[in-house]
């Protein structure tokens, strides 16, 4: 034999057949269609929870609030901040008050 008779390694060559090809395209547009929705299903989900984060933080202003209408519903608390930040008195009581030496007293924090 000659020397073209010596073996060349073939290249692999891959063969598709039209059944897979379209199975690889319908595949393709399958995964197309299914990103929009995909997406849109993440983005509602991250939105659902900073909505709970909301809610929860403003339930607990809520609360706050509840329980500061319940203090200014109490006549001994209205009793005590008329008292210390109007200055009233009762009928017949004597109202003094202490001047101090450096500058105006400090404010309560109820006033």
């Amino acid at each position: 034999m000659s020397s073209r008779a010596v073996a060349r390694p073939r290249a692999a060559r891959v063969r598709v057949s039209a059944r897979a090809a379209v199975l690889v395209i319908l595949v393709l547009v399958v995964l197309t269609f299914a990103i929009a929705p995909l997406r849109e299903l993440i983005s509602q989900r991250n939105k659902l929870d900073s909505l709970q984060r909301e809610a929860q933080i403003l339930q607990g202003q809520n609360d706050a609030l509840q329980r500061r209408i319940q203090q200014l519903q109490d006549p001994s608390y209205l009793e005590r901040l008329a008292r210390e930040c109007l200055g009233m008195v009762e009928p017949g009581e004597t109202a003094c008050v202490t001047v101090p030496e450096q500058g105006p007293p400090p404010a309560s924090a109820d006033c």
